[in-house]
């Protein structure tokens, strides 16, 4: 006999994902964009939440409305949360002590992992929306304190910075592309050791393929964490097959 559970209005939404609260793009690739995953997710805007108050100002106000959100999801029935911002890692401990499942807040949380797997004269590339607004709050969050990185921040780039950083409603996705590739490839420069980059930015993931041909290098983002806890939560039986 088998016996199905309920408890829930809706099942079959595995990952739980939090929202800015924004209007500009977001395409394929973009953690905003359900087409992104081959499994179903379950979106919930923390309304207010926009990038000035997360990014720039790193309002601790927000941290009780993140956490109701969070806790919004897990009741929804969601196995798994995470976030349409990186800079919500500043945010990481609190929420996961207020849930009873895994908060993926960033990318950030793969630096750790990748400087394990880097050689010891290695270290973690960063591409961030902002890097003047990445502060040790933000690395502690992300249980960095001890690891081997090297940032570069989209500040410079307009088209990037005007979409996803002021809102602007519309976007070059050539120029924005462009405009990654040559940020990367500054850090690159600048950081010949380098091993692996992260894009902080669940924004960045729709360019991480241009990025990737352009420097040669492996690159995590947004998307591959949340892949990484979905397989966790949804695996399936291996099946033996005789030869």
């Amino acid at each position: 006999m088998t016996i199905a559970y309920g408890g829930t209005t809706n099942q079959g939404q595995p990952i739980g994902i939090l929202m800015l609260d924004t209007k500009f793009p977001r395409v394929p690739g973009d953690v905003g964009n359900a087409f992104t995953f081959d499994f179903p997710v379950r979106f919930h805007t923390v309304i207010g939440a926009n990038p000035t108050r997360v990014v720039k100002e790193a309002d601790p106000t927000l941290l009780q409305p993140f956490i109701e959100g969070a806790q919004a999801l897990e009741t929804a029935g969601c196995g798994a949360i995470t976030t349409s911002c990186g800079f919500l890692v500043m945010f990481q401990k609190e929420m996961a002590a207020a849930v009873h499942i895994p908060v993926l807040s960033s990318s950030l949380l793969q630096v750790p992992f990748l400087s394990a797997m880097l050689g010891p004269n290695q270290q973690v590339g960063i591409l961030t929306a902002r890097a003047s607004s990445l502060t040790d709050k933000h690395f502690a969050g992300a249980g960095m304190e001890n690891c081997r990185f090297a940032i570069q921040g989209m500040e410079g780039y307009p088209e990037f910075t005007n979409t996803f950083i002021e809102g602007h409603q519309q976007i070059d996705l050539a120029k924005a592309e462009e405009e990654m590739i040559q940020a990367a490839q500054k850090l690159v420069k600048a950081h010949p050791n380098i091993g692996a980059l992260v894009f902080e930015c669940t924004n960045m993931p729709p360019f991480a393929y241009a990025v990737q041909q352009a420097v040669k290098l492996p690159v995590f983002d947004i998307v591959t964490l949340i892949r990484y806890g979905a397989l966790g939560l949804l695996r399936s039986p291996f099946i033996a097959k005789s030869l």
